[in-house]
Formats: C-alpha cells, sequence, structure tokens
C-alpha cells in the first residue's frame, strides 16, 4: 500500500499529540495545507467570499494565494522590525476591517500573539496560524500553531523535519477537523470517522452502493502517501533534538549580532524556546546591506531574501490585489535584509564562520 493508509495516519497522530493539539491532517505540502483550510473554513461558511482576511506583510506566496483563488481579499499587515512579525499595534491599525487573520510565524519568531489572539476573540475576527517556519517555539507556555482555530505547518527539504514533500494541518475543533478531511479527498467521506460518516449519509440519505462515490462538500486531492507518512515517522523523534540545535545556534549568532552596530537588533526576550527556521539580518542601510551580501557569498554561503520579502512587491499581488497598504517595516526587510540557513546539523566551524561574518565588516 503506497497511497495514504495506515503510515500517515499514524503521524497525523503522534503530530497532534507532541503539538497538543487534538487533530491532525496530514496533505502532500504546507501550501496544500494552506489551501484545504481556507477551503474547510469557507465550506463551513466560517469565512466567506468577499471578506478581508489580513496576511503578514512578510510572508509565502501560498498563503496569500488560497484566499485570492477562492475569492477573499487578503491585507497584508506590517511587521515590527525587530520581531519581523505582525504585532498588536500594526494589526490595530486595520483589524476593524477584517474578518479573519491568517498569521505566519516568520522564522520561529513571534511578536505578542497572545495579544494578538484576545484582539481576534474580542472583536470576532478568525484567527489562524502559519507555523511552517515556526515548529517548536513557545511563547507563554505554549506552542507556536496553537493560539489560532488551526495551524498549517510545511514539511518541505530544509523544515524543521522533513517528509520531502508534505503539510500538516492541526486543530481542536472537530467539525473543522471533518471538514478538512472532505476538502483533502475530493469532497467524499470516506476517511471521516465511522460515526461522522454514518451521520452524513444519513443526512443526505446516500445508500451503501453510492456511499463510496458521494461527494458533499468543495474539495481536492492533496493526498500524501505512505512514503511521506513513513519518513515522518521516522523523523518525529528527532523533533526536540532538532529544536534545541535551531535554538542554540540560534541564541550563539544572535549574542554576536546584537554587538554588531551595522544590524538592526531584534528583539526576542518575550519567547520561552526560539526554534529558529534561518537567520535574518537586516542592515541599516542597503549600502550596508550590499556590503554584508557579498561577504557572504564571497564565503560560499547561501543567502537569499527574508522569505520573499515584502509580498505586496510580488508580481501576483500586484496583480489581483488593490489597495495595498504601505508596509514600511516590511519594505525594509525587503530591501536592507536577507537571511542564510539554520540547519540542526551545522558544524561546528560552519557556526564559526557565520560567527565571523556576522561580527561585522
Amino acid at each position: 500500500m503506497f497511497s495514504m493508509s495506515a503510515e500517515c495516519k499514524k503521524f497525523e497522530n503522534s503530530f497532534a499529540e507532541k503539538q497538543s493539539r487534538k487533530y491532525a491532517v496530514f496533505v502532500n505540502s504546507g501550501s496544500s495545507a494552506n489551501l484545504i483550510l481556507i477551503q474547510a473554513l469557507l465550506n463551513l461558511g466560517k469565512l466567506k467570499k468577499g471578506d478581508k482576511v489580513g496576511v503578514s506583510a512578510i510572508t509565502w506566496s501560498t498563503n496569500v494565494m488560497p484566499l485570492i483563488q477562492l475569492g477573499l481579499v487578503p491585507v497584508a499587515i506590517d511587521c515590527e522590525i525587530n520581531t519581523l512579525n505582525v504585532s498588536p499595534k500594526t494589526l490595530e491599525k486595520e483589524l476593524h476591517n477584517l474578518q479573519g487573520l491568517f498569521l505566519t510565524n516568520v522564522l520561529g519568531f513571534s511578536d505578542n500573539i497572545s495579544a494578538i489572539k484576545k484582539m481576534c476573540a474580542d472583536s470576532s475576527v478568525l484567527f489562524i496560524e502559519d507555523n511552517c517556519e515556526a515548529l517548536g517555539s513557545v511563547v507563554d507556555g505554549a506552542l507556536l500553531g496553537n493560539f489560532g482555530l488551526a495551524s498549517t505547518f510545511s514539511f518541505f527539504l530544509g523544515h524543521h523535519l522533513s517528509t520531502l514533500e508534505g503539510g500538516m494541518v492541526v486543530t481542536d475543533d472537530e467539525t473543522l477537523y471533518h471538514a478538512l478531511i472532505i476538502a483533502r479527498a475530493h469532497g467524499w467521506d470516506r476517511n471521516l470517522p465511522e460515526a461522522e460518516q454514518k451521520r452524513i449519509r444519513g443526512n443526505s440519505h446516500i445508500d451503501s452502493f453510492y456511499s463510496l462515490y458521494t461527494f458533499y462538500d468543495l474539495g481536492y486531492n492533496v493526498r500524501p502517501s505512505e512514503i511521506n507518512g513513513f519518513l515522518g515517522n521516522a523523523q518525529l523523534p528527532y523533533w526536540d533534538e532538532v529544536v534545541t540545535a535551531r535554538e542554540n545556534n540560534f541564541k550563539t549568532l544572535q549574542k554576536t549580532i546584537l554587538n554588531n552596530e551595522d544590524i538592526i537588533p531584534l528583539k526576542l526576550e518575550h519567547m520561552d524556546v526560539i526554534s529558529n527556521f534561518a537567520v535574518p539580518i537586516i542592515c541599516k542601510n542597503e549600502e550596508i546591506a550590499s556590503e554584508y551580501r557579498e561577504k557572504f557569498r564571497s564565503e560560499g554561503v547561501e543567502i537569499r531574501p527574508i522569505i520573499a520579502g515584502n509580498i505586496t512587491n510580488q508580481p501576483f499581488y500586484k496583480k489581483y490585489v488593490y489597495n495595498v497598504p504601505v508596509c514600511v517595516n516590511a519594505n525594509l526587510a525587503h530591501s536592507c535584509g536577507f537571511y542564510f540557513g539554520n540547519n540542526s546539523e551545522l558544524t561546528s566551524e560552519e557556526i564559526s564562520l557565520l560567527n565571523k561574518l556576522v561580527s561585522g565588516i
């Protein structure tokens, strides 16, 4: 059996337990996780076409694209430059205008996410998280990814855990869990718990002859394979080791960065655990940034824009989204920033090189 079966189910159950969530739905990519989450929320009526959904200005394309594709309106929310994340202050400017917030926990960091959760609850704004870069990070005693109604994860190469291709949606909401299962595979009920199968078949008067080929709501086919599930089960025992290594690497480099006056410092003292995805460098101007980028390249260190820079500068965003707000801090990160990888298997020699590079020109 190579199609989705027992290995995938085992990975879902184990991942949900480790993440301290009741339910997990495994899919073929983090992008698909975003897609079925938005589709399931629409199917349930928790969002409706035309609703405005806040998104982090620093994020990945396929956090925003499902909103556009499914008839919602993304509203970019600026970050704080010293956390690279949406804050209560930057959210407040747009909160009254939103029906939903899809927050990205950028690079394993967060701002005051507990306050953001309360703001959304007080304003009846549906709150969900993209936690693809923040597996294992902890704020106020809780894992990131556990503050919203649901959150998404990616297991692509380079992420904390890898199944080569793969993603996950987690939630504590049973009704949303069932909707995610339906949206993952064709809109049918085959993978639902037996009691839920009986309920929806009874409500729609479906007999046993038609039951395997009845489609209850809008869905896709974004199932993972048993190979992906097997790899997930092999990777999951390394969760703590990977998180600890990434945190220790980041702390070592951050100590040096904070003493470098060329770089805008990050302020992350509020975080209990920083399970850093990649290490960002935000220089004080473009000229300094250019010098540091060249310095890293000359030593053979791969660098990239911070995720995708300011997402509102991307061609697709300009094509499909109107009335784009000016995101000053995201623009600064876009023009004066870059990041380099923080892998749990970096050697002491590699850490030493990176430490030298971030110490100054």
